[in-house]
């Protein structure tokens, strides 16, 4: 979990545990990641899906990732998933794209407001637009 942003491992932490109390285990498959790791993923995703245009649907860039920014974790198994989904707006952690059900990211805001609509999938999402 190193290089987290401190508030959203804090948010993390806390729904962790009250999950535990619920008898989920969550498992961090991916937190933060160097730029040098995330270009690697993007030519991975450039390879196997054909283009740019279509790995923008799995993979951002390493200048736009939330994974770089230490903001986003990819999180298993399918329990905890789901345990977040149901819960994790109270902690202000929020899935993001519906294609991800493994991706989650904080929003402060969802505490009181609920999470925010989903994207499809990254390329919808406007921060990640150049």
């Amino acid at each position: 979990m190193a290089n987290l942003d401190p508030v959203f491992l804090d948010a993390l932490r806390r729904a962790a545990k009250d999950a535990a109390n619920d008898g989920v285990e969550f498992r961090v498959n991916s937190g933060w990641r160097s730029p040098a790791y995330q270009n690697r993923l993007r030519h991975q995703a450039i390879a196997k899906y054909g283009s740019e245009q279509e790995a923008a649907r799995w993979v951002a860039t390493a200048d736009r990732s939330a994974h770089v920014l230490g903001n986003a974790i990819d999180l298993g198994p399918f329990e905890a998933t789901a345990w977040l989904s149901k819960h994790g707006a109270a902690y202000g952690l929020c899935q993001i794209y519906r294609n991800e059900p493994w991706h989650y990211e904080l929003r402060p805001e969802a505490v009181l407001q609920g999470c925010p609509p989903m994207y499809a999938d990254p390329s919808q999402d406007p921060r990640l637009q150049r």
